[in-house]
C-alpha cells in the first residue's frame, strides 16, 4: 500500500492504515503478555511452586502454551491486516477528494446556512410557542384535577342525600302504616260500641212494646227506665207477675 493513490488519499486527511494496524498489532501483544502473566501467578498460587523445583516445569509449561497460541494468533492477525489493506482501506480507481477551494465554498454555504437569521427567528418563535403551550397545558391540567376533586365531592354529597331521602321515606311509610293502623282500630272500636249500642237499644225498644203495649211509651223512652218514676215501675212489675 505503500506509495499507493490509497494511501496517498488518507494521508491527505491525517490518517495512516499502516499506522493504525501496527498499533493494533501492539495493543493485541500486550494483552497477551498480561493474561499470560496473570495466568502465571495464579497457577503458582494455586499449585505452591514458588518454593518448589516445579515453578521451572511450570514456567516451561506455560510458555508451550503462549507459543501455540501465539502462532495461531500471529496467522489470524495477519490474513486481518492484508484483509484491511485491500478492503477496508482501498480507495476505487480515480478517486479524488474536492479541492480545497470548493471545500471551503462549502463551508461557507453551510456558514451561512445554519447562520440565517429568518430560520433563527423562526425556530426562536416556535420555541416560544411551545413554551406557551406548555404552561396553558399545565394550567387545563390543574383545573381538571381541581373538576375532578369536585365531581368527586358532589357525587359524593349526592350518595348522602339520596341515603337521607330514602331513610326518610322508609320513615314516612312506616309512620304512615301505623297511622292507618291506628285509625283502623279506632273505627273498629267504635264500630262494637255502634253496634253494642244499637243492640242494647233494640233490645229495650223490644221489651217496651211488649212490656208497655197499653202504657205510654213517652214516660220510657228508648232510653230505658232512667227517666221513669216509682210507680210506672211498680205497675209495670205488677204486670209482669201477672202475665
Amino acid at each position: 500500500m505503500e506509495g499507493s493513490e490509497s494511501e496517498a488519499v488518507f494521508e491527505s486527511l491525517n490518517f495512516k492504515p499502516q499506522l493504525f494496524i501496527n498499533e493494533t498489532l501492539n495493543t493485541v501483544d500486550d494483552l497477551l503478555d498480561d493474561a499470560f502473566h496473570f495466568f502465571h501467578q495464579q497457577a503458582s498460587t494455586a499449585l505452591n511452586t514458588d518454593t518448589t523445583d516445579r515453578s521451572k516445569d511450570l514456567s516451561q509449561g506455560i510458555a508451550r502454551v503462549r507459543n501455540i497460541v501465539q502462532s495461531v494468533l500471529d496467522k489470524r492477525l495477519a490474513m486481518w491486516e492484508k484483509y484491511c489493506l485491500h478492503h477496508c482501506f482501498a480507495v476505487p480507481p480515480g478517486f479524488s477528494l474536492p479541492k480545497t477551494d470548493e471545500s471551503s465554498g462549502d463551508g461557507l454555504i453551510t456558514q451561512e446556512a445554519l447562520c440565517d437569521p429568518d430560520l433563527d427567528a423562526q425556530l426562536e418563535s416556535l420555541r416560544n410557542k411551545l413554551t406557551e403551550v406548555g404552561k396553558e397545558s399545565a394550567v387545563l391540567n390543574r383545573e381538571l384535577q381541581a373538576f375532578k376533586r369536585q365531581s368527586t365531592s358532589i357525587n359524593c354529597s349526592a350518595g348522602f342525600v339520596n341515603e337521607a331521602l330514602q331513610l326518610y321515606e322508609q320513615n314516612s311509610m312506616h309512620d304512615l302504616f301505623q297511622e292507618m293502623e291506628r285509625t283502623a282500630s279506632e273505627l273498629r272500636k267504635k264500630m262494637v260500641n255502634l253496634k253494642t249500642r244499637r243492640m242494647v237499644e233494640t233490645e229495650h225498644t223490644k221489651t217496651e212494646r211488649i212490656y208497655n203495649r197499653n202504657g205510654d211509651l213517652s214516660k220510657i223512652g228508648i232510653k230505658g227506665f232512667s227517666n221513669a218514676n216509682l210507680e210506672d215501675i211498680q205497675e209495670l212489675l205488677a204486670e209482669m207477675k201477672s202475665m
